[in-house]
């Protein structure tokens, strides 16, 4: 782990199992419960041509039918989809079909699934859907001609905390943390608040604009409790670190920050936070190495500096710490960090 400070760019290193030593007394540590889903579905459509389909989000479901069988319809990409028109329908293992209601430009489809029973379509995919991992991690597999078994994807990119699905991508810095690190840090005074915010997967979108803050994300849904946004509000009251864990704890805190005064909220957000942007809550930040040209990276510059940050990058290389979804961390707080 490397420790950054906000306010001199002075650096530190540290095993990450060593996070309380940089932690400010009472901290709030808030963490992203959201679970990623094995959103990624293969079929074949009615021509006998394969189809893979991601599941980005549901827009409604339907169990009411008196037919006894479940309906719900959802956002996704296709690829390989050719000419299927609306109405089209495809089909996946066992008896899971959907039906194609419209599609967009650059892959976006939406597709009305339907099955036996009242399971419904999250129970189904368990069976038969795999993780989508993110592209760099999938090609470097392909590189080093290595066999990974779909259900330990399931488990390993996934938090200890994880419990609301519907993710496609992981909230990666959460996966530092164990269960015991928690409890440890809970023992040491410091409280542990949970958020949700299902990552899209427009989180592997490269920035391509010449001018960043033209740069549009998707939107992401987000839920803050009354129980976490009560946890925020004392922690500022009484002056206490608030760490965020992850840049999508920051979005969705910051996101709720400009409703408002801190409270429940259940909405969506595409808040793009880049050099010059205030934060209005968070103090601290546990986060990962980020890829160049990415909403990501530009996030934590715009929270610890571009140049500190990019220094700290070009320290973190020098050493070999790695970088993306499986990398190490890098824990940015005020102050000093040497210890």
């Amino acid at each position: 782990m490397l420790i950054l400070s906000r306010d001199t760019g002075e650096r530190n290193h540290a095993l990450f199992g060593d996070i309380a030593r940089f932690l400010r007394p009472q901290s709030l540590l808030v963490v992203n419960d959201t679970r990623v889903i094995p959103a990624r579905l293969s079929g074949t459509k009615s021509t006998g041509g394969r189809v893979e389909i991601l599941l980005v989000e549901r827009v409604s479901a339907d169990d009411s039918s008196s037919d006894a069988n479940w309906r719900e319809d959802w956002h996704a990409l296709a690829r390989g989809l050719g000419r299927q028109p609306p109405g089209a329908r495809l089909r996946f293992a066992g008896d899971l079909q959907a039906e194609i209601l419209g599609r967009g430009p650059r892959g976006e489809v939406e597709l009305r699934f339907c099955g036996p029973g009242q399971a419904g379509l999250l129970a189904r995919i368990e069976e038969i859907g795999t993780v989508p991992l993110p592209p760099y991690i999938e090609a470097a597999r392909k590189e080093l001609g290595t066999v990974f078994r779909a259900a330990d994807d399931k488990i390993r990119y996934q938090t200890v905390y994880a419990r609301q699905p519907g993710a496609v991508a992981a909230p990666t810095a959460g996966l530092h943390f164990t269960e015991e690190l928690l409890t440890k840090l809970q023992a040491a005074g410091h409280e542990i608040a949970r958020i949700t915010l299902h990552v899209g997967p427009g989180t592997f979108r490269p920035v391509t604009t010449p001018d960043i803050t033209q740069h549009r994300l998707d939107s992401e849904r987000y839920e803050v409790s009354e129980a976490a946004a009560q946890s925020l509000r004392q922690a500022q009251a009484q002056g206490r670190p608030i760490v965020a864990v992850g840049t999508t704890v920051v979005r969705t805190l910051e996101t709720l920050a400009r409703l408002g005064p801190l409270a429940a909220s259940c909405g969506s957000t595409r808040l793009l936070l880049v050099p010059g942007a205030e934060f209005r809550v968070v103090t601290d930040l546990v986060t990962n190495f980020h890829l160049p040209r990415s909403s990501l990276l530009m996030l934590v510059a715009a929270f610890a500096g571009r140049e500190s940050v990019l220094d700290a990058y070009r320290d973190a290389i020098e050493r070999g710490y790695r970088f993306y979804s499986y990398g190490d961390a890098m824990f940015i707080r005020p102050g000093s960090v040497l210890s």
